[in-house]
């Protein structure tokens, strides 16, 4: 099976964390941290979710193809907790090398150092970027408009669009079970949030071969 020796690193900071204050920032991570988990269960996989010195985090996906999935969720669980505190995410693909000890704080290789090194050199004004073995413009530009719709979710959206990733296209009446909504609502949060858009690029990005040569720089 392909991609199977590759692994996507997500390497993210907190935006503005300077001006919260501490109690924000560490709920903030406290809820990346309990989406690694939830993601993890999900999908049957250990993030070994990381908190570097200060505001920055660290997730490994053994499926880089979830790479979407998870960038996409990570920032609906920030949105919908209402933390008032958003994330950078630079995702590297690549191999590894270690999974480090403890932790992914002495992880090594080279989908760790893609990922760390294109954090450094995000725009201020940008929230997701993506680089590595396997990667395209045809990726590169899936991120770029999923980012794009992403900035633009409420509150109630997000939540829904969470709900949504964390279940094996779970039905609108269980999200709205769960909220306590009416199934209309959710079908109309969904659709503000332009999930039925992000169908086909989940799905392309889930079955993309990352081993194989791509066309266009990343």
């Amino acid at each position: 099976m392909h991609n199977l020796h590759l692994h996507a690193v997500l390497t993210g900071d907190l935006i503005k964390s300077r001006q919260a204050s501490t109690a924000a920032v560490d709920a903030t991570l406290n809820a990346l941290s309990d989406a690694a988990a939830t993601f993890g269960t999900v999908w049957g996989l250990d993030l070994r979710f990381t908190r570097f010195r200060g505001d920055g985090w660290q997730v490994v996906l053994s499926n880089p193809g979830l790479l979407l999935d998870a960038a996409l969720y990570f920032i609906a669980r920030l949105r919908a907790g209402q933390t008032g505190i958003a994330t950078r995410i630079s995702i590297g693909v690549g191999p590894i090398e270690s999974l480090g000890s403890h932790d992914l704080a002495d992880a090594t290789g080279p989908a760790f150092f893609i990922s760390g090194d294109h954090l450094g050199h995000m725009g201020r004004n940008r929230m997701i970027t993506l680089s590595g073995t396997g990667i395209g413009a045809a990726q590169v530009a899936i991120i770029d408009l999923a980012e794009c719709i992403a900035t633009g979710w409420t509150a109630t959206q997000a939540e829904a669009v969470a709900l949504h990733l964390e279940g094996d296209v779970p039905r609108h009446e269980d999200i709205a079970a769960k909220l306590g909504v009416t199934r209309q609502a959710i079908q109309s949060r969904l659709s503000g949030a332009g999930l039925p858009y992000f169908d086909t690029a989940l799905y392309a990005m889930r079955n993309h071969d990352f081993s194989l040569p791509v066309q266009g720089p990343p």
